[in-house]
């Protein structure tokens, strides 16, 4: 994997976008490198609305419904191991994609912390994660956590 993108909802929706055509014209895609992604919507209404396919770009999407939170919360989904063994498998299966593209809907808490531990998982300094937003400490401790259970 090249690259971890964080991006904000509106801002994968472009990226994503960056990368279509009309069928039988996907040489016309403003991008064309390969991609999996990782949205983390809100629990209540269904999250988002709408949810990521694969294409010839995208490989794979992963959607998770978490809330951000960082204790439990009556109402709310807080980020569990079982969806930190989901993202790690998931990082596990594309690493050889081009990027690994994971939102929220700022692009600020739960999928800055997602990120930074992708980036500290693919074995390469995260600092940048930290000193440039607040990672939801909850989702970032219990992915390290499992992974650090599950030897690696």
């Amino acid at each position: 994997m090249k690259r971890v993108l964080l991006k904000s909802v509106f801002d994968a929706f472009d990226y994503v976008m960056a990368h279509y055509a009309p069928a039988g014209l996907e040489e016309m895609a403003e991008q064309t490198d390969s991609y999996a992604v990782i949205s983390i919507q809100d629990s209540a209404g269904g999250g988002f609305g709408f949810r990521f396919t694969e294409t010839k770009f995208c490989r794979e999407a992963l959607t998770l419904y978490v809330d951000d939170v960082e204790r439990p919360v009556d109402g709310a989904v807080l980020f569990s191991e079982d969806h930190a063994r989901q993202v790690i498998d998931f990082i596990r299966r594309n690493i050889s994609a081009d990027a690994l593209l994971i939102h929220c809907y700022a692009g600020q808490s739960r999928s800055r912390a997602v990120a930074a531990f992708a980036v500290k998982m693919l074995g390469a300094d995260n600092a940048r994660c930290f000193s440039t937003g607040v990672p939801n400490a909850h989702i970032y401790t219990t992915l390290l956590s499992v992974f650090e259970k599950e030897g690696r």
